[in-house]
């Protein structure tokens, strides 16, 4: 017999998963901005782009995965499904005032700068608009979204070529970032797809009873690795069923490809927190708890003014040890913020000084 989990325990392997593609992605900029030129077509700076490429997926995936436990929480209090839909839009709003807060700072700290740099649809901005996209799903009931989000998923990787050879000169630049696959952006297309699949995964934890969560993972572990061979066997096929397709860019193959190497790395994340680290501190889920802070402020040190030497200039040994410095100040950071909050909660409970005894007749 295991012994009986809380929720928080339970759900730690998603901690850990957002906390290993937190590390992940500080070391893939700092790759970017501190590497040499001339160091850049090298196999060190190809693989640590490679795996940069993923922390976006993860992060966009897990966040759908929350997006449905709020939207599971408030149907199982039955709240009525209109204002389901109003909070998972209030959800929605406070993500997209995150992702322009951040624009706001780094255009502040970057002066003299375009003002139109304010509107750059970064992935904070992509999961505020797909969110707002996908919150009528808070209608259906959990056992549906299950299937329509999936449903909802596939249908945006699929349109991601069509939505890319459509002209859209007549939407603007700023607005059209928000639609169209771009490089330089996080488009809903095809990016939204990892949304809602965690959507769809999210309402399926929810109803997965404790003991069956292991074996979910072992069927999710095999799914992913047979996502993974179908998609690249049809994206190594000589012909295609768009006109015009491009793999890194908009390529279904690449976004169920993606979608296969996540649900591994969930279920090496539920092993390894259940039977590896156990619930004991963590320090790459340490990462997972602060995730958002440590990418608001990592952008600012890795791309912005505070190592100007740095700046493609260092050797991929040196670029490794600033890697390693980054990743350390980022976790400190994390720690400091864990503690404030839990010290912050304390006081809060604790009363410093003995309240006043009435005088007498008052």
């Amino acid at each position: 017999m295991t012994p009986s989990r809380s929720s928080s325990e339970r759900l730690q392997y998603l901690d850990w998963v957002r906390g290993a593609a937190a590390v992940t992605m500080l070391q893939g900029h700092v790759f970017d901005s501190f590497t040499r030129n001339d160091l850049r077509a090298d196999g060190a700076f190809v693989y640590s782009q490679f795996l940069g490429g993923m922390p976006p997926a993860i992060f966009l995936l897990l966040t759908g995965v929350t997006f449905a436990f709020l939207m599971d929480s408030n149907e199982r209090k039955g709240i009525a499904p209109g204002m389901r839909w109003l909070t998972a839009l209030k959800r929605s709003g406070y993500l997209f005032a995150l992702a322009f807060a951040f624009r706001l700072q780094l255009w502040l700290f970057s002066q003299p700068a375009p003002w139109m740099d304010l509107f750059k649809v970064d992935i904070l901005n992509c999961m505020g608009f797909a969110m707002v996209i996908l919150s009528p799903m808070a209608l259906f009931k959990t056992t549906e979204r299950i299937r329509l989000c999936a449903v909802l998923g596939v249908a945006i990787a699929f349109a991601s070529p069509l939505v890319s050879q459509v002209n859209w000169q007549f939407v603007p630049e700023h607005l059209r970032h928000y639609f169209v696959p771009d490089y330089r952006f996080f488009g809903l297309f095809p990016w939204g797809a990892f949304l809602a699949f965690g959507m769809s995964a999210g309402s399926m934890i929810r109803r997965i009873p404790e003991e069956g969560i292991e074996r979910a993972m072992q069927w999710g572990a095999l799914a992913g690795g047979a996502i993974i061979l179908v998609s690249q066997h049809f994206s190594s096929l000589p012909y295609s069923i768009y006109s015009k397709s491009d793999y890194w860019l908009n390529s279904p193959a690449l976004v169920l490809t993606k979608l296969g190497v996540v649900l591994l790395i969930l279920a090496l994340g539920f092993a390894w927190t259940r039977y590896g680290a156990g619930t004991g501190w963590s320090w790459v889920r340490q990462f997972g708890t602060t995730s958002l802070l440590v990418y608001w402020v990592h952008i600012e040190l890795v791309y912005g003014r505070w190592f100007p030497t740095f700046k493609n200039s260092l050797s991929v040994p040196e670029t490794i040890v600033a890697a390693i410095c980054v990743i350390l100040m980022m976790l400190g950071l994390s720690l400091i913020r864990t503690n404030y909050t839990r010290l912050g909660g304390l006081a809060a409970n604790m009363r410093l000084w003995p309240s006043p005894r009435p005088a007498q007749g008052d």
